[in-house]
Protein backbone atom coordinates (compact mmCIF):
# COMPACT_ATOMS: atom_id res chain seq x y z
CA UNK A 1 0.00 0.00 0.00
CA UNK A 2 1.24 3.36 -0.94
CA UNK A 3 1.55 5.76 2.34
CA UNK A 4 -0.49 8.87 2.09
CA UNK A 5 -1.63 11.57 4.62
CA UNK A 6 -5.10 11.64 5.01
CA UNK A 7 -6.66 15.14 3.82
CA UNK A 8 -8.60 16.18 7.53
CA UNK A 9 -11.44 14.77 8.67
CA UNK A 10 -14.90 16.14 8.97
CA UNK A 11 -16.69 15.30 12.11
CA UNK A 12 -19.72 12.78 11.60
CA UNK A 13 -22.57 12.90 14.27
CA UNK A 14 -25.16 10.55 14.87
CA UNK A 15 -25.50 6.99 13.23
CA UNK A 16 -25.62 7.56 9.62
CA UNK A 17 -22.80 10.24 9.54
CA UNK A 18 -20.49 7.25 11.74
CA UNK A 19 -21.18 4.90 8.60
CA UNK A 20 -20.65 7.65 6.34
CA UNK A 21 -17.10 8.54 7.86
CA UNK A 22 -16.62 4.92 8.28
CA UNK A 23 -17.16 4.37 4.81
CA UNK A 24 -14.91 7.10 3.97
CA UNK A 25 -12.09 5.42 5.59
CA UNK A 26 -12.46 2.37 4.14
CA UNK A 27 -12.65 3.70 0.40
CA UNK A 28 -9.68 5.79 1.78
CA UNK A 29 -7.69 2.65 2.66
CA UNK A 30 -8.54 1.06 -0.53
CA UNK A 31 -7.33 3.95 -2.80
CA UNK A 32 -4.18 3.77 -1.07
CA UNK A 33 -3.96 6.38 2.15
CA UNK A 34 -2.48 4.83 5.16
CA UNK A 35 -5.08 4.89 7.79
CA UNK A 36 -2.62 2.67 10.33
CA UNK A 37 -3.92 2.96 13.74
CA UNK A 38 -1.83 5.99 15.00
CA UNK A 39 -3.43 7.56 12.23
CA UNK A 40 -6.44 6.60 12.81
CA UNK A 41 -6.60 7.84 16.83
CA UNK A 42 -4.65 10.35 15.47
CA UNK A 43 -7.94 11.90 13.50
CA UNK A 44 -10.40 10.56 16.62
CA UNK A 45 -8.29 12.14 19.30
CA UNK A 46 -6.96 15.14 17.60
CA UNK A 47 -9.08 16.35 14.63
CA UNK A 48 -12.57 14.82 16.30
CA UNK A 49 -12.98 12.29 13.59
CA UNK A 50 -16.36 10.76 16.06
CA UNK A 51 -16.55 13.96 18.48
CA UNK A 52 -15.60 13.89 22.12
CA UNK A 53 -13.92 10.20 22.44
CA UNK A 54 -12.61 8.49 25.49
CA UNK A 55 -10.87 5.35 25.84
CA UNK A 56 -11.75 2.34 27.59
CA UNK A 57 -9.42 0.26 28.98
CA UNK A 58 -9.02 -2.63 31.16
CA UNK A 59 -5.60 -2.41 31.65
CA UNK A 60 -5.16 -5.97 30.95
CA UNK A 61 -2.31 -8.28 29.18
CA UNK A 62 -2.49 -6.36 25.60
CA UNK A 63 -3.69 -2.65 27.15
CA UNK A 64 0.15 -1.22 26.96
CA UNK A 65 -0.55 -0.83 23.58
CA UNK A 66 -3.56 0.88 22.80
CA UNK A 67 -2.65 3.21 26.23
CA UNK A 68 1.04 3.82 24.62
CA UNK A 69 -0.14 5.35 21.26
CA UNK A 70 -2.71 7.61 23.19
CA UNK A 71 -0.61 8.98 25.84
CA UNK A 72 1.64 9.82 22.36
CA UNK A 73 -1.40 12.03 20.99
CA UNK A 74 -3.19 12.91 23.73
CA UNK A 75 -2.03 12.22 27.43
CA UNK A 76 -5.42 13.73 28.62
CA UNK A 77 -7.48 11.74 26.89
CA UNK A 78 -10.27 9.63 29.44
CA UNK A 79 -9.43 7.11 30.05
CA UNK A 80 -12.18 4.86 31.32
CA UNK A 81 -11.78 1.83 33.73
CA UNK A 82 -13.83 -0.65 35.46
CA UNK A 83 -13.25 -0.95 38.64
CA UNK A 84 -15.74 -4.11 39.35
CA UNK A 85 -14.14 -4.67 42.84
CA UNK A 86 -13.03 -8.00 41.70
CA UNK A 87 -9.84 -7.50 40.00
CA UNK A 88 -6.14 -9.17 40.64
CA UNK A 89 -4.45 -6.90 42.51
CA UNK A 90 -1.59 -6.83 40.22
CA UNK A 91 -3.46 -5.52 37.50
CA UNK A 92 -4.64 -2.75 39.76
CA UNK A 93 -1.01 -2.18 40.45
CA UNK A 94 -0.03 -2.53 36.71
CA UNK A 95 -2.71 0.04 36.11
CA UNK A 96 -1.07 2.11 38.37
CA UNK A 97 2.36 1.42 36.94
CA UNK A 98 1.27 2.28 33.28
CA UNK A 99 -0.31 6.03 34.54
CA UNK A 100 2.73 6.66 36.09
CA UNK A 101 5.03 5.53 33.01
CA UNK A 102 2.69 7.26 30.38
CA UNK A 103 1.76 10.04 32.06
CA UNK A 104 -2.23 9.86 31.24
CA UNK A 105 -3.75 12.64 33.17
CA UNK A 106 -7.25 11.87 33.02
CA UNK A 107 -7.70 8.14 34.10
CA UNK A 108 -11.55 7.82 35.51
CA UNK A 109 -11.97 4.71 37.79
CA UNK A 110 -15.84 3.74 37.26
CA UNK A 111 -17.57 1.71 40.36
CA UNK A 112 -20.35 -0.11 40.38
CA UNK A 113 -23.65 1.07 42.49
CA UNK A 114 -22.77 0.64 46.09
CA UNK A 115 -27.04 0.56 46.76
CA UNK A 116 -27.49 -1.97 43.98
CA UNK A 117 -24.86 -4.12 45.13
CA UNK A 118 -26.17 -4.47 48.26
CA UNK A 119 -29.42 -5.35 47.26
CA UNK A 120 -28.70 -7.82 44.26
CA UNK A 121 -25.04 -8.99 45.20
CA UNK A 122 -24.47 -8.56 49.57
CA UNK A 123 -22.31 -11.77 49.86
CA UNK A 124 -20.82 -10.79 46.96
CA UNK A 125 -20.93 -13.92 45.28
CA UNK A 126 -23.16 -13.07 42.44
CA UNK A 127 -20.92 -14.01 40.16
CA UNK A 128 -20.92 -17.80 40.87
CA UNK A 129 -24.66 -17.54 40.65
CA UNK A 130 -25.33 -15.67 37.76
CA UNK A 131 -22.07 -13.97 35.96
CA UNK A 132 -24.17 -12.08 32.87
CA UNK A 133 -26.00 -10.42 36.19
CA UNK A 134 -22.78 -9.91 37.98
CA UNK A 135 -21.12 -8.32 34.80
CA UNK A 136 -23.94 -5.74 34.01
CA UNK A 137 -23.73 -4.59 37.27
CA UNK A 138 -20.56 -4.38 37.37
CA UNK A 139 -19.54 -3.18 34.19
CA UNK A 140 -22.18 -2.29 31.82
CA UNK A 141 -24.31 -0.42 34.33
CA UNK A 142 -21.19 1.34 35.08
CA UNK A 143 -20.06 2.13 31.67
CA UNK A 144 -23.28 3.31 30.39
CA UNK A 145 -23.70 6.27 32.72
CA UNK A 146 -19.58 7.25 32.03
CA UNK A 147 -19.97 7.28 28.44
CA UNK A 148 -23.10 9.27 28.56
CA UNK A 149 -20.95 12.51 27.85
CA UNK A 150 -19.38 11.37 24.95
CA UNK A 151 -19.70 10.71 21.03
CA UNK A 152 -16.95 7.52 20.87
CA UNK A 153 -15.28 5.10 22.82
CA UNK A 154 -11.87 3.89 21.66
CA UNK A 155 -11.26 -0.13 22.58
CA UNK A 156 -8.62 -2.60 22.33
CA UNK A 157 -9.93 -5.44 21.31
CA UNK A 158 -8.64 -7.30 18.35
CA UNK A 159 -9.31 -10.35 16.05
CA UNK A 160 -7.01 -12.58 17.22
CA UNK A 161 -8.45 -12.80 20.70
CA UNK A 162 -10.98 -15.69 19.86
CA UNK A 163 -13.47 -16.91 17.60
CA UNK A 164 -15.83 -14.09 18.69
CA UNK A 165 -14.48 -11.43 17.63
CA UNK A 166 -12.53 -12.99 14.32
CA UNK A 167 -15.01 -10.42 12.35
CA UNK A 168 -14.35 -7.40 14.46
CA UNK A 169 -14.51 -4.37 12.18
CA UNK A 170 -12.02 -1.09 12.77
CA UNK A 171 -14.72 1.29 13.57
CA UNK A 172 -18.35 0.10 14.18
CA UNK A 173 -21.81 2.41 16.01
CA UNK A 174 -23.71 0.75 18.64
CA UNK A 175 -26.84 2.92 17.85
CA UNK A 176 -25.64 5.67 20.56
CA UNK A 177 -21.92 5.90 20.02
CA UNK A 178 -19.12 5.38 17.65
CA UNK A 179 -16.60 2.77 18.61
CA UNK A 180 -13.13 2.87 17.42
CA UNK A 181 -11.00 -0.37 17.38
CA UNK A 182 -7.97 0.90 15.65
CA UNK A 183 -6.03 -2.15 16.78
CA UNK A 184 -8.66 -4.72 15.42
CA UNK A 185 -6.09 -6.36 12.81
CA UNK A 186 -3.09 -6.49 15.41
CA UNK A 187 -1.39 -9.96 15.80
CA UNK A 188 -0.16 -11.43 19.33
CA UNK A 189 2.91 -11.25 17.56
CA UNK A 190 2.66 -7.49 16.46
CA UNK A 191 1.33 -6.66 20.78
CA UNK A 192 4.91 -8.52 21.56
CA UNK A 193 7.02 -6.16 19.29
CA UNK A 194 5.57 -3.07 19.37
CA UNK A 195 5.71 -3.55 23.39
CA UNK A 196 9.14 -4.33 23.15
CA UNK A 197 10.97 -1.96 20.91
CA UNK A 198 8.90 0.52 22.90
CA UNK A 199 10.07 -0.37 26.40
CA UNK A 200 6.55 -0.80 27.67
CA UNK A 201 6.27 -3.25 30.84
CA UNK A 202 3.89 -6.45 30.67
CA UNK A 203 1.25 -7.02 32.91
CA UNK A 204 2.61 -9.47 35.68
CA UNK A 205 -0.03 -12.28 35.29
CA UNK A 206 1.23 -12.55 31.29
CA UNK A 207 3.77 -14.53 32.08
CA UNK A 208 1.64 -16.84 34.45
CA UNK A 209 -0.36 -18.08 30.87
CA UNK A 210 -3.28 -15.23 31.81
CA UNK A 211 -3.54 -14.25 28.44
CA UNK A 212 -6.31 -12.51 29.23
CA UNK A 213 -7.23 -10.90 32.29
CA UNK A 214 -10.48 -9.87 33.62
CA UNK A 215 -12.02 -9.60 37.08
CA UNK A 216 -9.93 -12.72 39.25
CA UNK A 217 -13.16 -14.46 40.48
CA UNK A 218 -13.63 -15.36 36.33
CA UNK A 219 -10.27 -15.48 34.84
CA UNK A 220 -7.80 -18.68 34.72
CA UNK A 221 -4.68 -19.49 32.91
CA UNK A 222 -5.01 -20.94 29.44
CA UNK A 223 -3.05 -23.07 26.62
CA UNK A 224 -0.87 -21.45 23.87
CA UNK A 225 -3.41 -24.13 21.59
CA UNK A 226 -6.42 -22.21 23.17
CA UNK A 227 -8.39 -18.71 21.86
CA UNK A 228 -6.86 -16.04 24.64
CA UNK A 229 -9.99 -15.44 25.66
CA UNK A 230 -10.57 -19.37 26.51
CA UNK A 231 -9.80 -18.49 30.54
CA UNK A 232 -12.48 -15.89 30.82
CA UNK A 233 -15.84 -17.43 32.57
CA UNK A 234 -13.79 -21.01 32.32
CA UNK A 235 -16.31 -23.73 32.51
CA UNK A 236 -19.10 -21.74 31.22
CA UNK A 237 -21.00 -20.42 27.67
CA UNK A 238 -20.13 -17.30 28.62
CA UNK A 239 -17.20 -15.63 26.29
CA UNK A 240 -18.02 -11.43 26.24
CA UNK A 241 -18.68 -8.87 29.51
CA UNK A 242 -21.31 -7.28 28.06
CA UNK A 243 -20.26 -4.17 27.15
CA UNK A 244 -20.33 -4.56 23.05
CA UNK A 245 -23.43 -6.30 23.25
CA UNK A 246 -25.29 -3.95 21.53
CA UNK A 247 -26.70 -3.58 18.15
CA UNK A 248 -24.02 -2.11 16.37
CA UNK A 249 -23.57 -0.83 12.44
CA UNK A 250 -20.37 -1.31 10.20
CA UNK A 251 -19.08 -0.25 6.92
CA UNK A 252 -21.84 -3.02 5.72
CA UNK A 253 -24.85 -2.00 7.16
CA UNK A 254 -27.33 0.54 6.11
CA UNK A 255 -27.09 3.73 7.96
Amino acid sequence: MTEATPADPEVSEGPAGAVRTLRRITAEAAAGLDWTAENLLEATLRHGLFGKAAVVSSFGAESAVLLHMVSELKPDTPVLFLDTGKHFGETLRYRERLVETLGLSDVRSLSPDPATLAREDADGLLFARDADRCCHLRKVLPLERALAPFDAWITGRKRHQGTTRNALPTVEFDRRHSKVNPLAHWTAEAVERYLTRHDLPFHPLAAEGYRSIGCMTCTARTTPAQDARAGRWPGSAKTECGIHARPRTTADSPP
